[in-house]
């Protein structure tokens, strides 16, 4: 039987920043998954709800409106379905597995990025986050979790999403990139992530907190910090430009680098062209980088170099889904469970 846990809100202070360590622990755990979720809009649009502090999503929208006006609502919905589909069909040929869940509802518009309302963990636990806009609760789905619990070994399902109640927010594996190998939690301060929240989840599950700031050129917070930094097995890739103050991007880079990691470091344009939200995927074949297409040509020479001595790059056309506002990263869940 699944122990269910409801993780109540404001049980720890939050403490000081600047104090991650490597965890001796670390090694013990892979980084990159071998199995996602994907998740299938019918009926695909950019969500108003999520606009106002996503500036990916607002500059996107912007250029998308005059083609918008030439194409119905049909054609658009049926390009994404078919990005998610194509997606699907590459991973599977790289030999990780992939579960796909069709959503043919229109209120949930931003159901094709799962990862921010579930992560899973090799010990066999689920969790469950609490989401900033209203509509993006409606996400979360007991057919995927039952699944996942006819198909793996799920031990326990770790429930936060009561803090909505309180105003407070986690919004997953889009708030949080999580090195489960040196046990480091990064995360950016924004709307979506709460800050006392984000400790007690390191805490909960025994990962070091790394909180920073990080903005666009006009001041405005990164909405997720996974749109501005991935960590795979020995590569990461980051935008230390976008964290302003001197000292947390310093800090930053020194974990980066002290868990072991070859760091790329990106543009603040590249940011804006998704290189960031990138993903670390082990397949029959090895380990292999996917992001979108938009994100790839951005790569310059040098650091598809970088890249590819530690793992295949692998691009994936999701420029309809990029309208509204992540990409490659944003659409996978990885699954961390093991198998029964």
């Amino acid at each position: 039987m699944t122990e269910v846990l409801d993780a109540p809100v404001g049980r720890f202070a939050l403490g000081p920043d600047g104090e991650a360590r490597v965890s001796p622990a670390g090694g013990l755990t892979e980084q990159a998954p071998s199995r996602v979720v994907l998740v299938r809009p019918h009926q695909f649009t950019p969500n108003p709800q999520t606009a106002a502090d996503n500036s990916f999503q607002q500059r996107i929208l912007e250029a998308l409106l005059p083609s918008a006006a030439r194409e119905s609502a049909r054609q658009v919905a049926a390009a994404a379905y078919a990005e998610v589909t194509e997606l699907g069909r590459t991973l599977e040929r790289l030999g990780i597995g992939v579960d796909i869940f069709d959503d043919p509802s229109t209120e949930t518009p931003d159901s094709v990025f799962p990862n921010n309302w579930f992560s899973t963990h090799p010990d066999g636990t689920v969790t469950l986050y609490p989401m900033y806009a209203e509509n993006r609760r409606a996400e979360r789905r007991g057919d995927i979790l039952a699944h996942l619990q006819e198909t793996c070994r799920v031990r326990r399902v770790v429930d936060y999403s009561s803090a909505e109640r309180f105003g407070e927010y986690l919004e997953g594996t889009g708030s949080m990139v999580l090195d489960h190998r040196a046990r480091l939690a990064y995360a950016c301060r924004s709307r979506r992530l709460s800050a006392g929240l984000f400790t007690e989840f390191c805490r909960d599950f025994g990962y070091a907190p790394v909180l920073f700031n990080a903005t666009d050129g006009e001041g405005v917070p990164v909405y997720h910090t996974n749109v501005m930094m991935s960590v795979g097995t020995d590569l990461a890739l980051i935008s230390s430009e976008v964290i302003r103050d001197q000292a947390q991007r310093e800090h930053v880079l020194g974990v980066l680098r002290d868990s072991g990691r070859t760091v790329v470091e990106l543009s603040e344009s590249q940011v804006g062209s998704f290189a960031g939200n990138c993903l670390e995927l082990a397949g029959t074949q090895g380990r292999h980088l996917v992001l979108s297409t938009t994100a790839e040509a951005s790569l310059t020479a040098q650091q598809r170099e970088t890249i590819s001595a530690h793992c295949a790059l692998v691009p994936v056309d999701v420029s309809t889904l990029e309208a509204a506002g992540g990409s490659v990263r944003c659409m996978i869940a990885g699954n961390h469970l093991p198998l029964r």
